[in-house]
């Protein structure tokens, strides 16, 4: 690798490493080995680094590996049985709820028109930054911020008219009243 392409790429991990150690922390709980799990990727990332010819897509590039990466770390994993005389009781964890709220949630960012939702899924989900999100939509980071006021205002709006009991007493009895 050519020494410019070496500079290219710490500085891409520079700028990138905290949006990239973030969807690390989505594919595996654990954070050290979200860490391991990033340190891994960028390694073998950095041995194609030169192969990448849009680097605009380096990000994307590095999920993929990240992903296939924590695949190969389930699959290697060691499954051991250990017999007892006692089974353990199982425990279910009910993910009902968390399964609603994002339902209504993907369900609520319908309503807001193509730009702001742009705007609150990369600020918002992908965490980046005023400035990156900026960047990636092509606008500036001024129109970012008011956009992301108005969408948020929006999806409040929203939200509490989907849920009632978020409703103040006189809201509720307001409504009752219309819909009667």
């Amino acid at each position: 690798m050519v020494r410019g392409e070496v500079l290219e790429f710490e500085e891409y991990v520079r700028t990138r490493q905290d949006a990239l150690l973030r969807s690390a922390h989505r594919l595996v709980p654990n954070p050290s080995d979200a860490q391991d799990l990033l340190q891994t990727a960028l390694v073998r990332t950095y041995g194609h680094w030169e192969d990448i010819t849009d680097k605009r897509l380096a990000d994307a590039y590095l999920r993929r590996v990240m992903i296939n990466t924590r695949t190969e770390w389930w699959r290697s994993r060691k499954l051991e049985e250990v017999p007892t005389e006692q089974l353990p009781d199982p425990s279910v964890e009910d993910s009902t709820e968390r399964h609603a709220d994002r339902a209504l949630l993907l369900d609520a960012l319908r309503v807001l028109a193509p730009k702001q939702r742009r705007v609150v899924v990369l600020r918002h989900w992908e965490q980046m930054s005023t400035r990156e999100t900026a960047t990636a939509l092509g606008i500036s980071p001024g129109t970012v911020k008011s956009v992301l006021h108005r969408a948020l205002a929006r999806l409040r709006e929203e939200l509490q008219a989907r849920d009632p009991d978020a409703r103040t007493p006189a809201e509720r009895e307001e409504r009752e009243r219309c819909a009667a």
